[in-house]
């Protein structure tokens, strides 16, 4: 049998043509360019040509690229071994992060925590538990939410196009939720919205599903995939009242919207809520594979011995990385550097608000900030004048401009991802 030696030193147009014949249409990609190195937040491609980086690998590089300390983990851990199957031979970087994080998590008394691959295996997992622990079958979720693409992840995810389309039949008992008494309307007052969240609320306690039969609630505290929407926090304080009363788990999708992004560890935190259950992913740890699960210890110990687990969840070259983010986090104050970011994002962005016609709304929570625009072709438009300027941006929900730029970005490297912006923009508009 003959054994095809990987090329190298291939251009964009030569990687471009292979990608085309070896890998499938289905995995779209944003940006047709090949990466060659990365660090902080640039990104240089094999054609040598720089860019800063505002996709931060789709909110996973809150660290940035190449942390050194990140990669001294992971060369550290690498050296002694790489895997053992936590089920076969476990291994201390596990327990350490899990102790770690249930320090972290602030849900009251003692907490356990579970690691799997990625977010889908965490919200799927979280299911499993929440119906372990209430004998309970149905889940909402909410439309325009994104929760992963394999089959239960995906029937959560509420949106068809491009997520769920053709992929049918779908996983019994999720219910979802219209998204805007929740999210929409940022002008409402507490009272409206906690009035028109509970009303919805019941509205599907009353229509779709009995109370008594949801095992939890998944909720993200901003709409990722779905548009860079903020939860309003009167209507999200309202999800978790009702679900307390109701004896309902409460489950915070923090995959894209944790680990400082939106100006806390946390952005349940930014709501002065807790949550019964907790989804970690992305930048947990810096773009290796890892997600976890953190809840009440008596959650998490409800499913049988053999019921949670996964030959690659929790990989030690991965828990070192989030043993490193950790550290990261509270060394370098990335939550409050997210602050930081969010006001000047937030501060041109309702500046183009006012100069372009065709610009919707500025929103966001942190550095998780949203541009809505016209009309999905205008804002794909706007990426490929970017792009061509030195900006790697993406959109969410195919109109809406968002920033997931690493945390470490300097003031500098920032004040250019903007101009360039402001610079696409005027050339579409």
């Amino acid at each position: 049998m003959s054994v095809t030696t990987r090329r190298t030193g291939s251009t964009q147009a030569e990687l471009l043509s292979r990608r085309a014949s070896a890998v499938p249409r289905g995995t779209f990609h944003v940006a047709p360019i090949f990466a060659d190195r990365a660090s902080g937040a640039r990104i240089w491609d094999v054609d040598g040509k720089e860019y800063i980086d505002f996709c931060g690998g789709i909110g996973v590089q809150n660290v940035g690229h190449c942390h050194p300390k990140v990669v001294a983990a992971v060369k550290a851990q690498a050296e002694r071994f790489t895997h053992t199957c936590w089920h076969v031979a476990m291994y201390e970087p596990y327990v350490g992060l899990a102790e770690r994080l249930n320090e972290l998590v602030p849900i009251p008394g003692p907490k356990k925590t579970i690691f799997f691959n990625s977010g889908a295996e965490a919200t799927e997992n979280a299911v499993k538990i929440a119906r372990a622990a209430t004998s309970r079958q149905a889940v909402l979720s909410f439309e325009r939410g994104f929760h992963g693409r394999t089959l239960l992840a995906l029937t959560m995810t509420g949106k068809v196009k491009p997520y769920s389309e053709g992929f049918g039949p779908f996983a019994p008992e999720v219910y979802r939720l219209a998204y805007e008494p929740f999210f929409g309307g940022a002008g409402r007052s507490d009272s409206e919205a906690e009035r028109d969240a509970r009303t919805a609320l019941d509205h599907v306690f009353s229509y779709q599903i009995e109370p008594q039969q949801v095992a939890c609630i998944i909720m993200e505290p901003v709409l990722g995939e779905g548009g860079f929407l903020p939860a309003h926090p009167a209507a999200m304080r309202a999800v978790r009242e009702v679900a307390r009363e109701r004896g309902i788990l409460f489950a915070a999708d923090e995959v894209q919207t944790g680990f400082g992004r939106c100006g806390a560890l946390f952005a349940f935190e930014r709501y002065g809520i807790v949550p019964d259950v907790v989804l970690m992913a992305k930048s947990l740890a810096a773009g290796l594979p890892l997600s976890a699960v953190t809840a009440g210890a008596s959650i998490l110990d409800a499913p049988q011995v053999g019921g949670l687990g996964g030959t690659y969840g929790g990989n030690p070259l991965a828990c070192a990385a989030a043993n490193a983010v950790l550290d990261i986090m509270a060394e370098e104050k990335l939550p409050q550097r997210a602050l930081a970011i969010g006001e000047k994002v937030l501060a041109r962005f309702r500046a183009f608000e006012e100069r372009f016609d065709f610009v919707v709304e500025a929103r966001g929570l942190g550095a998780m900030c949203g541009l809505e625009l016209d009309s999905a072709a205008r804002a794909a438009d706007v990426l490929k004048q970017a792009l061509g300027r030195g900006l790697l941006v993406m959109t969410a929900n195919g109109n809406v401009i968002r920033t997931l730029m690493p945390l470490v970005i300097s003031d500098a490297e920032l004040e250019r991802g903007l101009d360039v912006l402001e610079e696409s923009l005027a050339a579409v508009g």
